[in-house]
C-alpha cells in the first residue's frame, strides 16, 4: 500500500472525517451522523474469485468501514457505510463496489442464518432460505472518496460500463451508480456543507493546479491560517506541493507557505525569462554574423545547442551563396 492510501486511509478513519463526509453525501451538510454514532467494522469481505485458476475464496479488504446507529426523524437507523479512497480514476469501480456491497448483504445473511437457535421455529422454505420471512437487512452505503486534481473520467454506472446502449434489454440489467467525492467537480457552495478540515483537503485539491485561485482561497481564511500539521501534511503529500509549512504553536500557517511558493515560482519565472532574452539576443547576433558571412552556420549551432537547419528555420535567415 502506497503512502497516499495509507495516510488517507487514516485520515477517513477518524469518526469526524467519517461522518462529515457522510452527512455530505445523506443529508445535504446537515450534521444528523455524529462520529459518535459510529463504529468500527472488520474491513475484510470475503470475495468468490473466477477464471479458470481460481481454487479459494480470496480476501478483500475495504478502505474503511463502519457501523451507523442514529436516530433521525424518530426512527432507528442502523446502516453499514464504506470508503473507498482512490488517489487515481479507478475504471471499473462500479462493478468493484457493487461487490463489495454484494458481499456485505451474504455476510449479513449468513450472520443471520447463524443466530438461529433450535428454540428458533422456522418454515421449511425459512429453513431452506437460512432467513426468515421477517428478517430485515441493513442498508449498505459506499462512497468514493477521489484525491485527485483532475476530473473523474470513469464510470460512475454499470450501465456505462456495458457493450449495448440497447434501452429494450438494459431495461431488465440492475444498473448500480457509486457514490462520489471528485473535487474537481464539486461547486464551490458545497464545500461550505463539510464542517471538518475535509472541506479545506478537497478545496486544496480543487484548486491545487492554480495558484492565482488557491491564493485567493487561503488569503485571510482563519482555517488556512492554522491548519492542524498533519492536515498539511496530508495536503502536501497528496497535491505534491512541497509547502515549506510553517509551523508555530502546533498549527500551521498555509497562507503564508503558499505565498512562499508563489514568490518562488515568481521568481523562477523571473530567471527564465531572463535566460530566454538572452538566448534571443545571442541568436540575433549570430544571426547577423551568419547572413554576413562572417561566421560558420554550423559553429554557431553548435553552441546554441541546435542543428544548422534548426538555426536557420529558428531565425528565418539565409546563407548569402558563395
Amino acid at each position: 500500500m502506497g503512502k497516499i492510501d495509507t495516510e488517507t486511509k487514516a485520515f477517513m478513519s477518524d469518526p469526524s472525517h467519517f461522518a462529515d463526509a457522510f452527512n455530505y453525501l445523506i443529508y445535504d451538510g446537515q450534521p444528523v451522523i455524529k462520529p459518535e454514532d459510529l463504529k468500527p467494522l472488520d474491513t475484510a469481505e470475503i470475495a468468490i474469485p473466477y477464471g479458470n485458476n481460481a481454487r479459494v475464496p480470496q480476501q478483500k479488504y475495504r478502505d474503511v468501514l463502519k457501523l451507523l446507529s442514529v436516530m433521525h426523524d424518530h426512527e432507528a437507523i442502523y446502516a453499514v457505510l464504506g470508503v473507498e479512497n482512490q488517489a487515481s480514476i479507478h475504471y471499473a469501480m462500479p462493478v468493484r463496489n457493487m461487490h463489495y456491497d454484494a458481499s456485505n448483504y451474504v455476510q449479513q445473511v449468513q450472520a443471520a442464518r447463524k443466530s438461529y437457535g433450535k428454540e428458533d421455529r422456522l418454515t421449511k422454505a425459512e429453513f431452506l432460505s437460512g432467513f426468515r420471512k421477517g428478517d430485515k437487512l441493513m442498508p449498505v452505503i459506499t462512497l468514493v472518496i477521489y484525491f485527485g486534481s483532475s476530473e473523474w473520467d470513469g464510470p460512475i454506472r454499470i450501465h456505462e460500463m456495458l457493450n449495448t446502449n440497447n434501452e429494450q434489454l438494459l431495461s431488465f440489467v440492475p444498473d448500480y451508480r457509486i457514490n462520489l467525492i471528485a473535487p474537481a467537480q464539486m461547486p464551490d457552495e458545497d464545500f461550505e456543507k463539510f464542517t471538518t478540515d475535509f472541506r479545506d483537503v478537497l478545496q486544496y485539491i480543487k484548486y491545487s493546479r492554480d495558484r492565482e485561485s488557491l491564493s485567493r482561497l487561503t488569503e485571510d481564511n482563519e482555517r488556512f491560517l492554522r491548519m492542524n500539521p498533519e492536515t498539511a501534511e496530508l495536503i502536501n503529500l497528496i497535491t505534491d506541493s512541497k509547502l515549506e509549512l510553517n509551523e508555530e504553536e502546533g498549527k500551521v500557517n498555509m497562507c503564508q507557505a503558499i505565498q512562499q511558493m508563489r514568490e518562488q515560482s515568481k521568481a523562477a519565472g523571473k530567471a527564465e525569462g531572463k535566460a530566454e532574452g538572452k538566448v534571443e539576443g545571442r541568436m540575433e547576433t549570430y544571426a547577423e554574423l551568419v547572413e554576413a558571412g562572417m561566421i560558420d552556420v554550423h559553429y554557431v549551432a553548435s553552441q546554441l545547442g541546435m542543428t544548422a537547419e534548426e538555426f536557420l528555420q529558428e531565425t528565418g535567415i539565409t546563407i548569402p551563396k558563395s
